[in-house]
């Protein structure tokens, strides 16, 4: 079965119709990486996929379970709308990183507030809250900020406010990792390690759907890409296909650019 089933989806702005008809499957501990010109749709689709942004048409099913069908409002309530956006970790292209908040708890933060409404969290606080911090400080380490827990984004480079970003998308444990362009806000020196937790991401087997202009990134790391232009997907398949021997003209001029 899919993790991700993602049919007919319809997003737009006014008049402007963003996303026209986007259609595809994701099976699970797969890399998608999704590229294309500023403008095609690819974090209007992000967006849709985390529900910041309500879609006008399609349906949305992760594990088979139906997340949202425009065809149905019982799956269009606000209330269920926040737990689904638990199902999808979302890395903004801006770190987003609470300026007031060390690394720990800018990771940390999420978790407690989603806590704090449990029955558990009331009569077994100390202890919840330990086993919070304990899983936050186990990814900081993942993402190699094991020695930057207690600094305030602001002491940190570029790279490593990502990497706590990352960090922080991880905590909720959601079903899709989602990264919209992670190294588009950062010096070309810091892409790197940025790319490097990806990359090991990859290889613990977390499903991801990754936005990205790094074209040799996405050939060697994903399982799949898909070529956005115009609001519609114009070409899909292997990296290795659609990177090195595109078959579409709207596809071959876009991947001119890169090479």
């Amino acid at each position: 079965m899919s993790i991700l089933e993602v049919q007919s989806l319809r997003k737009s702005f006014g008049a402007t119709e963003v996303l026209k008809d986007i259609s595809f499957t994701m099976e699970k501990g797969q890399a998608l990486s999704v590229i294309g010109s500023s403008g095609s749709g690819k974090t209007t689709l992000l967006r849709c996929l985390n529900f910041l942004e309500l879609p006008d048409g399609g349906t949305i099913k992760v594990g088979g379970e139906t997340l949202f069908d425009a065809a149905d409002p019982a799956t269009q309530r606000e209330r269920e709308l926040r737990k689904k956006r638990l199902r999808f970790g979302l890395v903004f292209q801006s770190f987003n990183l609470f300026p007031q908040y060390t690394a720990l708890k800018n990771v940390m933060l999420a978790r407690e507030l989603l806590a704090k409404d449990s029955l558990d969290y009331r009569q077994n606080k100390r202890a919840v809250q330990a086993q919070i911090e304990e899983e936050a400080r186990a990814l900081l380490e993942q993402v190699g900020l094991s020695n930057r827990m207690e600094n305030y984004p602001w002491q940190l480079s570029g790279g490593q406010q990502q990497r706590v970003a990352i960090a922080r998308a991880l905590a909720l444990k959601p079903d899709i990792l989602c990264f919209d362009e992670p190294t588009s806000a950062l010096d070309p020196e810091l892409t790197g390690e940025v790319l490097r937790v990806i990359r090991s991401l990859k290889s613990s087997d977390r499903t991801m759907i990754i936005v990205t202009h790094e074209m040799a990134f996405a050939r060697d790391v994903s399982d799949h890409v898909i070529f956005m232009d115009g609001g519609v997907i114009v070409e899909q398949g292997d990296p290795n296909e659609i990177i090195n021997n595109p078959k579409n003209e709207r596809t071959i001029q876009f991947l001119s650019r890169f090479n």
